[in-house]
């Protein structure tokens, strides 16, 4: 009886005790989806580092577009993003601005020029070989940003928490026309894996003959965002169906030894 009389009010302290929150993931938040090919709406209206009106379209100029969504007030991850990619385009002969454009694509409605102007001139002077047509920032409006990236299957979400978007590391490979080519993941990608992107997204506008036979021999993993080598690749395979097949007769060898002494030792 006694048990009843405090298990009563403990249960209805539990019922108006509020059920907190389940905890922030940003790794269930924040990630890309799978969408070969998916096009992107190029004729969005966005605003530039210098606050003009400008569309995708205008930026890329009928060349290949890698476009890096950020947050261009960002204490993390998303300048060293920038850097990694200026890294690898640093390693290849495409130049940007002449072959290709390079857009920082800001993600938060909440900034404007200002913080995109900021953040583009901090890339500039740590790449002083980038040239002012050669990479943009961008900002806009909510719906305009979802627009880009909802097309593109990349996903992020506010944290409370810190009080600022968790979103992934990666930059995206549109051609020309505005088409999902390839994703680069991960902070650093490498500069081989940029230039076999940038054949790839130009539809054979970019690169000698040589280049666009480079792109056959090599293998796009949409899981890792990185070339491997198909040599390789079957050389891999070659050698693990080689140890397969003489795995398959060693067995077969040792089960007709083991009939042959069955047999032996049925003999009278």
């Amino acid at each position: 009886m006694k048990v009843a009389a405090f298990m009563l009010p403990l249960g209805l302290l539990l019922l108006v005790s509020p059920i907190p929150a389940a905890a922030f993931d940003p790794f269930s938040a924040s990630k890309i989806e799978r969408k070969p090919n998916a096009t992107v709406p190029l004729d969005q209206r966005f605003h530039d580092e210098a606050g003009h009106v400008v569309s995708l379209r205008q930026l890329g100029g009928g060349k290949p577009i890698l476009l890096a969504p950020v947050l261009h007030n960002c204490p993390n991850i998303c300048g060293v993003t920038l850097s990694g990619l200026m890294e690898a385009v640093d390693g290849q002969p495409f130049r940007p601005g002449v072959d290709f454009v390079i857009v920082a694509f800001g993600i938060d409605a909440r900034e404007g020029p200002k913080e995109a102007g900021a953040s583009l001139d901090q890339l500039k002077r740590r790449f002083p070989s980038l040239s002012n047509n050669a990479a943009h920032a961008l900002t806009g409006e909510e719906r305009a940003i979802r627009d880009v990236t909802d097309a593109l299957g990349y996903r992020y979400a506010w944290d409370p928490g810190i009080g600022q978007y968790a979103h992934a590391a990666a930059v995206a490979v549109l051609t020309p026309d505005g088409r999902l080519s390839r994703w680069l993941y991960g902070l650093a990608p490498t500069s081989q894996d940029l230039k076999l992107a940038l054949i790839e997204a130009g539809d054979g506008r970019i690169g000698s003959w040589r280049d666009q036979l480079l792109v056959l021999c090599y293998h796009y993993d949409p899981l890792t965002g990185r070339y491997s080598s198909l040599i390789l690749v079957a050389l891999r395979l070659t050698s693990a169906l080689v140890a397969v097949a003489g795995v398959s007769a060693l067995v077969a060898i040792l089960r007709r030894e083991r009939r042959s002494k069955e047999v032996r030792g049925r003999v009278p």
